[in-house]
């Protein structure tokens, strides 16, 4: 009996954690996607050539998608209240939550290309997004797996 106690704290425990690290994901996505929001209600906007606006397009997909995922498990835990299965939905949730951080970064990335490219120029902004996106794959996904394993 006590050994289901325990679980059930520690489902409880994880859940908990699992939402609030979506809590510090999402302003970063919200950020993103504000700024790629108003980006076309920019005059110079019209004046960048298509392949730029179609980067701008894979960002800003990339971007909203982030959004709906990393926002998903709080919407779908309220709305299942009470969970039935806790240890499902918390499988369910955190694939959510990586495919969001999944495509948060490569809006970053992209965001950064788009970005950079349009005031040091293509070059600048091709290397500059390759620093970002190496960043982001040691930080968040290189990292964890070594201390994962390491510890």
């Amino acid at each position: 009996m006590s050994e289901r106690v325990a679980e059930d704290e520690s489902e409880n425990g994880d859940l908990t954690d699992l939402l609030s690290e979506t809590r510090i994901l999402l302003p970063g996505a919200q950020m993103l996607s504000a700024f790629l929001i108003i980006l076309p209600f920019n005059g110079g906007f019209a004046q960048i050539d298509h392949t730029e606006k179609l980067l701008f397009l894979a960002t800003f997909f990339f971007s909203l998608t982030s959004l709906v995922l990393l926002s998903a498990p709080a919407i779908q835990h309220r709305l299942l209240r009470p969970l039935k299965d806790r240890a499902r939905f918390k499988h369910v949730a955190t694939r959510q939550v990586v495919a969001g951080a999944f495509t948060l970064a490569i809006a970053l990335v992209l965001g950064t290309e788009l970005v950079i490219s349009e005031v040091f120029g293509a070059t600048v902004g091709l290397i500059m997004a390759a620093l970002m996106a190496s960043l982001i794959l040691c930080a968040w996904w290189l990292l964890p797996l070594y201390l994962k394993r390491r510890f």
